[in-house]
């Protein structure tokens, strides 16, 4: 099969296309044909190992010290299951399934084993392969920080979401809108149309104003992209208020229940796929390039199968 190939930690130009040989589907796991996976700002700082102080020498022991020890990267995905486990009662052949693989990877291939306990699960009725992969990352993330914030268990919250454009920022976005909250999205004045089509009605904008010099307090601050700290915000904050951040030791855990959530959200129209591009596997190098400029809106989505 064909696979993406991290062959050292660097630039984009380090992924290569190579064969490899089809994984096997053992008595837990499904044998998936990958339909589409994504290019998200975690899979480029793991292609590039942009990690900074002392993270980066802990991710060498994580990840690999060279070069990635796991080197098929990719962490989400959606496709059809091919073949089952013997063991295997959830799924059964040409389901259409969507996941998460975690430092498991190995999303950039044609083809994936993945247990039937892992973060995967049928994909929303009403969405394509494309649409399925862009809701992962973000809604994964999104909807652990925003539990970590308790957002389900306040009532019409005021939320500010920093680094609203990125895929996290749009799936938090869609996530507070779900949960009745009032939203405000801190984004480039460039974006105003997209979050007018999101449904959000207060925005600040950094290019003209800076959104730690204003009034008004909130239930929940989430810092998508890792841009502040909250010593710097702390006075945004209500009494009860909760500062949360993908920056820092603390990262997103995935799980089915998640996927499950994200399922029900979408089918119900309360949260759309934001796709910026979409690039097939042998263009990943552009994808790569394209995320880290770091102009990206939602999502950048690789076809891997017809």
């Amino acid at each position: 099969m064909k696979a993406v190939i991290c062959t050292k930690y660097g630039s984009s130009e380090v992924l290569q296309i190579q064969r490899v040989p089809k994984p096997k589907c053992h008595s837990h796991e499904l044998l998936i044909k990958v339909m589409a996976t994504a290019v998200n700002s975690a899979d480029v700082k793991v292609r590039s190992l942009a990690i900074k102080g002392i993270l980066k020498p802990l991710m060498r022991v994580v990840l690999g010290f060279n070069k990635p020890r796991k080197p098929i990267l990719g962490t989400v995905y959606s496709g059809v299951v091919e073949e089952i486990g013997e063991s295997v009662t959830r799924f059964k052949p040409g389901d259409k399934v969507f996941g998460s693989t975690g430092f498991q990877f190995g999303t950039y291939a044609e083809y994936l084993s993945t247990k039937e306990n892992s973060p995967v699960y049928l994909m929303p009725t009403n969405a394509s392969f494309e649409d399925a992969a862009a809701l992962i990352f973000g809604g994964q993330t999104a909807h652990y920080f925003l539990e970590k914030a308790r957002l389900s268990k306040r009532s019409r919250p005021k939320v500010l979401i920093i680094g609203s454009t990125g895929s996290v920022g749009i799936a938090a976005i869609q996530i507070a809108l779900y949960y009745k909250a009032e939203v405000t999205a801190v984004c480039g004045s460039s974006s105003k149309a997209l979050m007018t089509a999101l449904r959000v009605e207060n925005m600040i904008f950094y290019d003209q104003d800076d959104f730690r010099k204003q009034s008004n307090r909130y239930d929940i601050l989430f810092d998508t992209v890792g841009c502040t700290k909250l010593k710097f915000c702390r006075h945004l904050l209500k009494p009860e208020g909760k500062f949360v951040s993908v920056d820092g030791l603390s990262y997103a855990t995935e799980t089915t229940a998640q996927l499950e959530f994200i399922k029900t959200v979408f089918e119900k129209g309360e949260m759309k796929a934001i796709i910026d591009r979409t690039y097939s596997l042998e263009a990943i190098q552009q994808a790569h390039a394209y995320v880290d400029t770091g102009r990206k809106k939602g999502n950048i989505v690789i076809k891997v199968s017809e």
